[in-house]
């Protein structure tokens, strides 16, 4: 057996060069936890001839796949350069060359994560993937092995950096969204084209990830029901202040009886709920088992060092089963197919607000209404609009179906003193619900 481990790395970039550098600068680390040297042989790239901010010999550098993928030397591909289709070639051939495989790709696992680890379990070679969720935060082998006792009933987190750090502008200082969003571009806390974080979709993929962990069911992507935070307005933020929330984008999925629902939504959080001091750009996931009760994961939810650092996890995990001989056994297939909630099956408290006929009898209407369907209020406030003409009425339901919710909130469209639904939101108190 060689008395070092070859990496192969297909991609340079921010997470990349953080790879690099602690292999450079830990090796002592590395090998006092493996027992041997850990080296990278080669390193695919676009550009070879590009400067790059890591010191690294010109030698390493490779524009050609194959170069890595078919190296008989090479024993771990480490998959840090994003894109779906494409990677997903690059990695089933390297997993049918026989290479232990460690992956930051979250949409590459949201998509096709299922037929991957049945691939790497069939070559009997490990696939990994801890940095795809919360950046330097260990919340997949959380939940594959330290809660893996337990039956976990909800995982809800954010798990998107971007969108924590324009709400938490738009929240606590007031910035439009548009201002908040273009400091978070020029931060680099969002992409040119922010898309899939401001409407959800990387959040979703996260949780796509995080629902078949902990439920051990084959969720989809297209399982999951997602709303971004681009239509978001500072009055709702404001209103939400005075009721004592916070607006966040939360991920969650939560499993009674064998259902399951995943959803990506902005949700008012209590002030005490666990998740509402998480700012700016940091991640945090919370979770909560029959068994362990509740706990939460937190830390930053990406950047070169916290997500290389999560890579590198995966790495010494691989190494280590390389030197037991047990590389390709972890896979575990899911225990159940996935069946969703129907609304009825689905409760929550809910935000909304409307614009009402300022007139007598108006907010009888209202709850009138809303008692034929069996929902009652927890808070309520009113503020007159033009002249008394019209009021703004914001109110916080109980907990309710979401079938019921949505059923009142199609009747208030239809009644006469009803001038406009403004909005609604999902309400979450503090955690122990």
């Amino acid at each position: 057996m060689k008395d070092y481990v070859s990496i192969g790395l297909l991609g340079l970039g921010t997470v990349g060069s953080g790879v690099v550098q602690l292999i450079q600068n830990h090796q002592e680390e590395l090998q006092h936890q493996v027992g041997c040297e850990v080296r990278v042989k080669s390193i695919l790239v676009r550009n070879t001839e590009k400067e790059r901010d890591i010191q690294i010999g010109q030698t390493f550098l490779t524009s050609n796949p194959d170069d890595v993928l078919q190296d008989p030397d090479i024993d771990l591909v480490v998959e840090v350069i994003g894109g779906i289709e494409e990677t997903r070639k690059h990695i089933m051939k390297a997993i049918q060359a026989k290479k232990h495989v460690v992956t930051a790709n979250k949409d590459l696992i949201a998509l096709y994560g299922p037929e991957l680890l049945e691939a790497a379990a069939q070559n009997q070679v490990d696939l990994f993937y801890e940095a795809s969720v919360g950046g330097g935060i260990p919340i997949l082998r959380g939940l594959s092995e330290g809660l893996v006792s337990d039956r976990l009933k909800k995982v809800m987190g954010i798990v998107n950096g971007t969108t924590n750090y324009i709400l938490t502008k738009m929240d606590e200082e007031g910035q439009s969204y548009e201002t908040a969003l273009k400091k978070a571009q020029e931060l680099g806390f969002a992409e040119a084209d922010p898309t899939a974080d401001v409407e959800g979709l990387d959040a979703a993929r996260k949780m796509a990830i995080l629902a078949r962990l902990a439920f051990s069911t084959n969720v989809s992507l297209d399982d999951v029901e997602v709303e971004g935070i681009s239509s978001l307005s500072l009055e709702d933020l404001h209103y939400g202040q005075k009721l004592g929330y916070t607006m966040k984008l939360i991920g969650m999925a939560q499993i009674d009886d064998k259902k399951v629902e995943v959803t990506v939504q902005p949700t008012f959080l209590a002030k005490n709920h666990p998740l509402a001091s998480v700012k700016n750009e940091y991640n945090a996931i919370y979770v909560k088992g029959e068994a362990v009760g509740e706990t939460m994961f937190y830390g930053p939810g990406a950047g070169s060092l916290p997500t290389a650092t999560a890579v590198m996890a995966d790495v010494v995990a691989v190494i280590k089963n390389m030197r037991l001989g047990v590389n390709g056994k972890s896979v575990v297939a899911p225990r159940f197919k996935s069946v969703l909630k129907s609304p009825q099956e689905r409760y929550g408290q809910f935000y909304f607000r409307l614009h009402l006929a300022d007139e007598v009898g108006a907010f009888s209407n209202i709850t009138t209404l809303f008692n034929e369907l069996g929902i009652s209020f927890e808070k309520i406030l009113q503020t007159p609009l033009n002249k008394g003409e019209l009021a703004e009425i914001i109110i916080v339901t109980h907990t309710v179906s979401l079938e019921n919710f949505q059923k009142a909130l199609m009747k208030l469209r239809d009644l006469p003193v009803v001038k406009d639904v403004i909005s609604y939101y999902r309400v979450e108190g503090n955690g122990t619900q």
